[in-house]
C-alpha cells in the first residue's frame, strides 16, 4: 500500500483512495460496511505484479459524508469509478467483501467494457434489494438514530438478534457492536441503513449474461454472509470458480490466508495473461 492516501472530492465529500502505484495488473477492490483500507489489505494478496486501488466509502475508513443523499451501493460505485478514472486505468479486475462485493458486482454489470475479471469475497447479497441477512444492520441504525449510543448498544445487546448472532456468528456480532462505538455512528447509522436497504442492482439475468473470469468466496459460521448466497451467485455467473475458506469466527488468520491465496491463484491463473488493452 503507498505510503499515504490521496484525497479525491466528490460533491462535497472527501475521500481517500489507496493506490499501491505498482504492477502491471490493475485491481480495484473495496471493504466492506463499516470497513476502510486496512480491512482490504487483510485480505488481498499485493504484490509487484498487481497494482490494487482501494477507495474509503463514504462516512468510512477516513473518508467524510459529504452532503449528498440517500447513499447507495450505486452512489458508492460511482465513487470508485471515478477514481479508476483519476488513475488512468482503462480496464481492471473488480472486487470486494461483502459491500465491496456488491459495489463489484455493481461495475462489472454496468460497465462489462471496463472489467477484466470479478472477485466476490463474502457475498451479502444476490439479487434482491434489503435481503433478511441485512435486517441486522437496520436494527442497529435504527437505535442509533432514537437513542443516546450506551442506551443503543445495551438495546442491541439484549435483542434477540443479539442472542442469536452470539450462538451462531459471534463474529457478525463483534462487528455489529463495534458500530456503537464508531466517532462517526450518527452519520454511519444513515449509511447502514440506507446500504442495508439497497441491493447491487444487478438482476439474476444481468449476472447470467457476465463473460468475464469470476471468482466467488464464501464461508460458513456467517449469519450476514450466508454461505448459500456465495454458492446462488458462483451457479449464476457463467465459469464462476467457488471458493470455501475456513471462518473467520473459527481463525481469523487462517480465514485471511486461504482468502489471499485463493485471489492471487484466481488472478495468476485466470487474469495476468489476459490482454488488458
Amino acid at each position: 500500500m503507498s505510503a499515504a492516501p490521496t484525497i479525491m472530492l466528490r460533491d462535497d465529500a472527501a475521500l481517500r483512495v489507496f493506490d499501491t502505484g505498482q504492477g502491471s495488473l490493475p485491481v480495484v477492490f473495496q471493504h466492506g460496511l463499516g470497513g476502510d483500507a486496512a480491512q482490504v489489505a487483510l485480505n488481498f494478496p499485493d504484490g509487484p505484479s498487481r497494482r490494487r486501488l482501494t477507495v474509503e466509502c463514504r462516512a468510512q475508513g477516513g473518508s467524510s459524508a459529504g452532503g449528498k443523499r440517500p447513499f447507495s451501493i450505486a452512489m458508492f460505485a460511482d465513487d470508485v469509478l471515478a477514481a479508476a478514472d483519476a488513475a488512468g486505468l482503462d480496464r481492471f479486475v473488480v472486487g470486494g467483501i461483502s459491500m465491496g462485493a456488491a459495489i463489484a458486482l455493481h461495475l462489472a454489470s454496468r460497465h462489462p467494457d471496463r472489467v477484466l475479471g470479478l472477485v466476490l469475497v463474502r457475498p451479502a447479497w444476490a439479487f434482491d434489494t434489503a435481503p433478511q441477512n441485512m435486517r441486522p444492520y437496520v436494527e442497529a441504525a435504527e437505535l442509533i438514530r432514537r437513542l443516546p449510543l450506551d442506551e443503543a448498544r445495551d438495546a442491541f445487546a439484549s435483542s434477540a438478534t443479539s442472542a442469536r448472532f452470539s450462538s451462531e456468528a459471534p463474529d457478525n456480532l463483534a462487528s455489529l457492536l463495534g458500530f456503537f462505538a464508531r466517532e462517526n455512528a450518527d452519520v454511519f447509522a444513515e449509511v447502514m441503513q440506507a446500504i442495508a436497504n439497497d441491493g447491487p442492482g444487478v438482476t439474476r439475468d444481468g449476472a447470467a449474461a457476465l463473460a468475464i473470469p469470476t471468482l466467488v468466496v464464501g464461508s460458513g459460521i456467517d449469519l450476514v454472509h450466508p454461505l448459500a448466497t456465495a454458492r446462488e451467485l458462483a451457479e449464476t455467473i457463467p465459469g464462476a470458480i467457488f471458493t470455501e475458506v475456513v471462518p473467520k469466527a473459527t481463525d481469523k488468520d487462517r480465514h485471511f490466508a486461504e482468502i489471499r491465496a485463493a485471489l492471487g491463484g484466481f488472478l495468476d491463473r485466470n487474469i495476468n495473461n489476459q490482454d488488458q488493452s
